[in-house]
């Protein structure tokens, strides 16, 4: 299957955190959702992907190509959509509009106006007194505008309203519709991706956790209750992480059927959301 990036042992050192030997594939064609708490290393991959910043070792290629030799042509072909401030603080859009638009080959005035107007975004007001929203909306157009093949959206929906998160996601729905797009998906806000994701790439603490299709996850983790009586050291070793009580446990598995095979019918075996799946592995001395 075709990548649009790749990151192969890619490494960033900071003091007390680090990205280590990452290995991660955003496949084309699809929604790819990156969760992880704050600080667990999201915007360092993605700023490693745009080349914002350069990894101390290992390579990061996007469609196909490193940005040594090709950063213009890589460049073209990605909209970066943010929830904040972007521009310059006293520009409208119709002052970046003339200032963007020439920057890109595939730039549309037509497609531009037509986003502007259904996302209600006014032309003339300065950008700086935007919302949030409208801020993301316009990053938004100015993407859809240059007909980039991927979209990187880093947290899009924090502090939207409910309707219109909703409106963005059926929005990125309807984009991938013709194949061409593919669109890279970070947030904490992991319903979101429950919703519209085909693959969720789940980093904690620096490290990839994994890479899956949105059924593998399903199909892999689990919450399991039951009575604490039922563990011991040897069946502890079916989980990411335990949490104890004076009325039984619950615990995040990522191996359903070692589950069953160990416990059977004496333990409650339930759907893991992304949230739970994060909340556990944050907690879990095995993946620290």
């Amino acid at each position: 299957m075709e990548c649009v990036v790749e990151l192969k042992n890619a490494t960033k050192i900071y003091k007390g955190f680090s990205i280590d030997k990452m290995n991660l594939q955003i496949r084309k064609g699809y929604i790819t959702g990156l969760i992880g708490a704050n600080g667990a290393g999201k915007s360092t991959t993605i700023k490693m992907m745009m080349n914002l910043i350069k990894p101390e070792a290992g390579e990061v290629k996007v469609f196909g190509q490193d940005y040594s030799t090709h950063e213009k042509a890589i460049k073209e072909r990605i909209g970066f959509v943010y929830d904040g401030n972007v521009f310059y603080e006293g520009m409208n859009l119709t002052d970046i509009r003339r200032i963007v638009g020439p920057a890109y080959k595939h730039w549309d005035n037509r497609l531009f106006h037509e986003y502007v107007e259904r996302f209600e975004l006014p032309l003339k007001k300065s950008v700086k007194t935007f919302s949030k929203g409208m801020q993301m909306k316009a990053s938004l157009a100015i993407a859809l505008s240059h007909d980039a093949e991927l979209i990187i959206m880093d947290e899009p929906t924090a502090g939207l309203d409910p309707v219109f998160r909703r409106e963005l996601l059926d929005l990125l729905q309807e984009l991938m519709l013709d194949g061409k797009r593919t669109i890279l998906f970070s947030t904490h806000i992991t319903t979101d991706l429950e919703r519209i994701a085909d693959y969720i790439a789940f980093i904690n603490k620096g490290e990839l956790i994994f890479n899956q299709t949105a059924p593998e996850v399903e199909e892999s983790y689990a919450l399991v209750k039951g009575g604490t009586d039922l563990l011991d050291r040897d069946t502890e070793k079916s989980f990411v992480h335990v949490n104890r009580a004076s009325t039984g446990f619950e615990a995040l598995t990522d191996n359903v059927n070692a589950v069953r095979e160990t416990f059977g019918e004496s333990v409650v075996i339930e759907r893991a959301t992304l949230e739970d799946i994060m909340y556990y592995t944050k907690g879990s001395k095995s993946y620290a």
